[in-house]
């Protein structure tokens, strides 16, 4: 099986199925584990049972992050209201490049019939720096071609290479036909040493249609010139930039914000010299089916249900890795069948060429997980206007809201009862 995308999703699957003793491909387009500051965060019950159902939770908590509450300010600096930390950081948060390098390594301690993943073929294969050119799916298997390594065939192909997916777009159309601009975008960018006194404090500085924020974790205050990292949010049209054209990108962030108060102008000069810079649209990815017909190759992850910020992401991400393997083992879609897809050495492998098992398994799993990713989306949907509202009158409702500890339990409430809205199968064939 080939899987793209090793920075959560993918891993985790990957260490999955090398427990049920199957023989995985991940593949990367980055050159190594992305590294980054930037945080995700786990809540509610299903999340962090998936992560104890890995062996990895006591990791992810030895990992974790310890933040501070957002503090709204106005153009003087002065406290209007508090973001408090749960909203951000759920019930367990850390940095993503950790979680990845975390979820990476203990995919390849994973467990297959015959012990220890490392010591095993069922190790999976990681590649990284290249990524998939083109995808022909044929009743026997899916041929790949590289753009720098050899072609192979596979007999399943896993996109789970988020919200701009290669796979989504070479196996079930363009980028277009599937993801919805939510009229917001989000950035984030460390700061410059010299900069350390922005980030003192929490802060947010919002006016209509655009926050400016700053902040500082302590798990990163080891690192060399550390000085804290900046988060912004701002509406705007569906911007014509180039995912690859950095300078484009912050030429429209700088665009956005001229003229704001507070101390928006130094926060933004510091984004001309960031290296570890963040950029994406607020939106949301609705795949109509997450297989293709032919049933060899599925969506794993943002690729099939992203919503950008807000959506849960990397808790679904999580849940979908498991129940994906775990629909697979129940089917027995690929025991014994290797990564190009050929029987095993005794000529008995068990693959999908002729019982259609993956199929099955593909549809199983989109029954189980469409039902509760689906209302997640919907309450990501409206965090660009939460966090940057578009008139004066919908931030003082923000600030009001955010002021009255009622409105904040109920809030918090609603997304544990979302993340937690699914039911967690056993499957033995990976537990047991």
């Amino acid at each position: 099986m080939l899987i793209s995308g090793a920075s959560v999703a993918g891993p985790a699957l990957a260490y999955w199925l090398a427990r049920h003793g199957w023989r995985t491909t991940v593949i990367e387009v980055a050159p190594a584990l992305r590294g980054g500051g930037f945080a995700v965060d786990f809540r509610g019950a299903a999340h962090l049972a998936v992560l104890e159902r890995m062996g990895i939770l006591a990791d992810v908590r030895e990992h974790r992050t310890t933040g501070s509450p957002l503090t709204f300010i106005d153009a003087q600096g002065d406290e209007i209201a508090t973001l408090p930390e749960e909203f951000a950081g759920g019930d367990l948060e850390i940095l993503r490049s950790d979680l990845s390098r975390l979820l990476h390594d203990h995919s390849l301690k994973g467990h297959g019939p015959s012990g220890p993943a490392s010591t095993t073929s069922t190790a999976p294969e990681y590649v990284f720096g290249d990524s998939i050119a083109s995808l022909a799916e044929t009743d026997d298997g899916v041929h790949v071609t590289f753009e720098r390594g050899a072609p192979r065939t596979f007999d399943l192909v896993v996109g789970a290479d988020g919200l701009h997916s290669t796979v989504r777009r070479l196996a079930f159309g363009p980028e277009k036909a599937f993801v919805s601009h939510l009229g917001y975008y989000v950035a984030a960018w460390d700061l410059p040493a010299g900069a350390a006194d922005l980030a003192v404090r929490p802060v947010g500085y919002g006016e209509p249609g655009r926050l400016a924020s700053v902040g500082r974790m302590a798990r990163r205050e080891g690192e060399a010139g550390y000085a804290g990292e900046a988060f912004c949010v701002f509406a705007s049209v569906e911007l014509d930039c180039d995912r690859r054209d950095t300078h484009a990108q912050k030429k429209a962030i700088a665009q956005a914000y001229e003229g704001a108060g507070w101390r928006t102008s130094e926060l933004i000069e510091t984004l001309w010299g960031a290296d570890d810079f963040y950029f994406d649209s607020i939106s949301r990815a609705d795949v109509p089916r997450w297989s293709t017909s032919m049933g060899r190759i599925v969506l794993l992850g943002d690729a099939a249900y992203s919503a950008t910020v807000g959506g849960m992401g990397t808790g679904a991400a999580i849940v979908g890795a498991y129940v994906l393997a775990g629909e697979l083992a129940a089917a027995g879609a690929e025991a014994g069948v290797d990564i190009e897809g050929d029987a095993d050495a005794d000529g008995e492998g068990e693959g999908e060429g002729g019982t259609g098992g993956h199929r099955e398994a593909f549809a199983r799993y989109e029954r189980r997980m469409r039902p509760y990713v689906t209302p997640c989306q919907e309450g990501g949907a409206g965090v660009g206007a939460f966090m940057a509202p578009p008139t004066q009158e919908a931030i003082d409702a923000r600030n009001a809201a955010l002021n009255d500890p009622a409105k904040i339990a109920a809030i918090l409430e609603g997304g544990t009862e979302l993340s937690a809205a699914i039911t967690l199968e056993p499957y033995p064939e990976l537990t047991g």
